[in-house]
């Protein structure tokens, strides 16, 4: 594949993702949950337990640098997943079932990814996929399983169950496997001596010290008597180096918190299982986190709570439109105990109306020591018929947010009025982009320009498999965008995601003054890269923001939510604004002008409405098109079209039409042979890095 020319830039290929490999399972614990066959596992090997419990524990440890994410069977088998994800984690389940969604072309993928540096971590059953040989309660003609297997990380025999009593889909033979730690090849962090872990089926790997000199250590033994030969050693954790890559395969189950499993769900001695785990949890965790050390991985160094979801505030520009939204409202709320609520398709909404709500009712919180199931929690929807205090939202300041975007919209060249004007504001929010595409109830309620924002959200949203993190510091917000049906043909609907994009980036060029001369560029279709601050003399591009866009027909006009994220004064996972403007911007700019929260989304806000307004007006006409290129990364960059037989091509700009990407057919030479592509956005995509156009899946 070529490598990008034309413009002289290279993107940083920093490796941001953790998969956590759900089968065919969606996204959701709820859909999840409908895909279960009778037997409580997919029909590609995964349990919903297993992905839900590395989903929780993973997060906790990882999420303040990686994006941990569930990963399809399809996607690992089709998806350019490899060139961002740092470990790949295939879970407990059955490895029978990874083989018919992954033998052959997956395993080849994984294995090359592994050998060429990339990190495994396989629990249970994913210890059984990773080895070379599984042996599988042998002799047991109901359950046995022996074979080969194609990754085989681990050069062995990986045997089990190492203890008896296991019975799919039940906590009959569950234990609190008892593990010595090898100190002396953990050597990073701070990991126990001894610790108790959840078990249930894993195996053990049979002759793991033998396998030294190919770069196997055993990072764990048990430490109680097993059902089965062992050979020399009782590993129950093993490290193996693979390639330039890694591996590590655990018999046991390490990721599964005592937070997360019901005492009441197993026999008479299930509860003292739960309680010997509940009693080691910290051992437990400094043991993972020395595990991924190991493999290279930023650890958090206090392990992350789960966060609480919080209020919702609901405040405007003018103090009587939070009011309109309200009777806008009534018609759809019930009435419950004195209580008015809002039922709404993904989400209910309790309403607290002015002066009926007090702050410590308010900041009343649900547990979240385990597992949570947001969708199911009831979000409390403040109508505000004044400002929030910073008491109240200590965040995010509400005056400083409506005073930059007053001052911004009397220096609108549009008459910006709208976008920003109706807030609503979480601390801890499920995902902005969630609350109002998914409940069309409040969505078709809401105005043109309305923005939900939140400091931290604990279920993005992203394109495909993809979900951009959103650590302290960093901007998350979601925006209506009202487009109209008349509109459709002289200004496609198509087009918004090339419009927030631009916003992004002239509204941070025009910041502050100084801020013009920040090297931040678009991506096509949506995605903002920036020079790495870190590295300028190798002019990587790294990525700063993510944008994703969902459209719905109502009321004979198109309703876009636009979310979009940006890494603002957050130093990981990429790099941000902050670091930017001290590098580049004008002398003194960053100093006089710091990048606040509250003055970037009203920045980007009225530029995205000056935007959309002067699109509705003219189409993407040529001034339009020149704009666009003046931040574009792409011009003549000479790329290879997968779905056209690995067509070498350059890229030549976009329609004026339909936003299609143009691409023309190199020959000999790199001489033009006349041919050109046009290649839609939503069936296509960029792989910067590779130089690469291919069909999405």
């Amino acid at each position: 594949m070529a490598a990008p020319t034309g413009n002289n830039a290279n993107l940083t290929g920093k490796k941001l993702n953790v998969l956590v490999y759900s089968g065919s399972l969606a996204h959701s614990a709820h859909q999840i949950s409908r895909l279960l066959t009778d037997s409580g596992t997919t029909g590609t090997g995964t349990t919903v337990d297993s992905v839900r419990h590395c989903l929780y524990t993973l997060r906790r440890l990882l999420a303040s640098h990686y994006a941990v994410t569930p990963v399809t069977g399809d996607m690992l088998l089709k998806e350019p997943w490899t060139a961002t994800c740092a470990l790949l984690v295939i879970p407990g389940g059955a490895d029978l079932g990874y083989g018919r969604t992954l033998n052959g072309a997956g395993n080849r993928r994984i294995t090359q990814f592994v050998r060429r540096g990339g990190r495994y971590l396989g629990f249970c059953a994913g210890g059984y996929y990773g080895s070379k040989r599984c042996e599988f309660e042998v002799g047991d003609k109901t359950m046995e399983v022996i074979g080969e297997r194609e990754l085989a990380f681990f050069p062995g025999i990986c045997r089990g169950g190492a203890f008896p009593g296991f019975v799919y889909h039940s906590e009959e033979g569950a234990r609190a496997a008892a593990l010595n730690v090898s100190k002396e090849a953990l050597s990073i962090g701070n990991p126990p001596m001894q610790f108790r872990s959840y078990y249930n089926g894993g195996g053990v790997f049979v002759d793991a010290p033998k396998y030294r000199d190919q770069g196997v250590e055993v990072l764990a033994n048990y430490a109680e008597e097993l059902n089965v030969n062992p050979g020399e050693g009782a590993a129950a954790v093993v490290y193996c180096e693979v390639g330039d890559g890694a591996a590590i395969l655990t018999g046991p189950h390490p990721e599964f918190a005592a937070a997360n499993l019901d005492p009441k769900t197993g026999g008479p001695g299930f509860k003292d299982v739960v309680d010997a785990i509940t009693a080691d949890d910290k051992e437990r965790t400094d043991f993972l986190k020395a595990c991924l050390s190991k493999l290279g991985l930023q650890v958090a160094q206090d392990t992350s709570t789960v966060p609480s979801l919080s209020s919702l505030h609901i405040s405007g520009l003018d103090a009587e439109e939070p009011l309109e939204i309200l009777s806008l409202l009534a018609p759809s709320l019930t009435n419950e105990n004195g209580n008015e609520y809002l039922k709404d398709e993904n989400d209910t909404f309790r309403i607290e109306r002015p002066g009926a709500w007090n702050l410590s009712e308010l900041e009343t919180s649900l547990p979240s020591d385990g597992i949570v199931d947001y969708q199911a929690v009831t979000k409390r929807l403040v109508i505000h018929d004044d400002l929030p205090s910073s008491k109240l939202t200590p965040y995010f300041n509400h005056h400083a947010f409506y005073a930059n975007l007053q001052q911004y919209q009397s220096e609108s060249r549009e008459g910006a009025s709208k976008f920003g004007s109706n807030l609503m504001y979480g601390e801890v929010v499920t995902s902005t982009n969630t609350i109002l595409e998914k409940n069309t109830n409040l969505l078709r309620l809401l105005p043109q320009g309305f923005t939900a924002t939140a400091t931290v959200q604990v279920a993005g949203r992203g394109r495909g498999s993809n979900v951009w993190i959103s650590p302290a510091g960093s901007l998350i917000f979601s925006t209506i965008v009202k487009h109209p049906i008349e509109k459709i043909q002289s200004a496609p609907v198509v087009f918004i995601q090339y419009l927030a994009a631009m916003a992004v980036v002239k509204g941070i060029k025009s910041y502050a003054k100084g801020y013009e001369k920040l090297p931040v560029k678009l991506k096509w279709p949506n995605d903002i890269y920036a020079l790495d601050p870190e590295d300028p003399e190798q002019k990587r591009y790294t990525k700063i923001c993510g944008i994703l866009i969902n459209s719905h027909f109502m009321a004979n006009e198109y309703i876009s939510v636009v979310g979009i994220g940006v890494n603002a004064t957050n130093a990981s996972p990429t790099t941000a604004l902050t670091a930017l403007a001290a590098r580049y911007a004008s002398p003194g700019a960053a100093a006089a002008s710091p990048v606040t929260l509250e003055k970037l989304l009203a920045r980007i806000l009225t530029t995205f409405e000056d935007l959309h307004t002067r699109f509705l007006r003219t189409g993407f006409d040529r001034a339009f098109e020149e704009m666009y290129y003046d931040d574009w990364l792409h011009m003549h960059q000479i790329v290879t079209l997968e779905e056209e037989g690995g067509a070498r091509a350059r890229i030549q700009g976009i329609t004026r039409d339909y936003g299609l990407l143009l691409a023309e057919e190199l020959g000999w030479n790199d001489r033009p042979t006349g041919r050109v592509w046009q290649l839609q956005s939503d069936s296509n995509s960029f792989d910067f890095l590779k130089g690469l156009v291919k069909r999405k899946i």
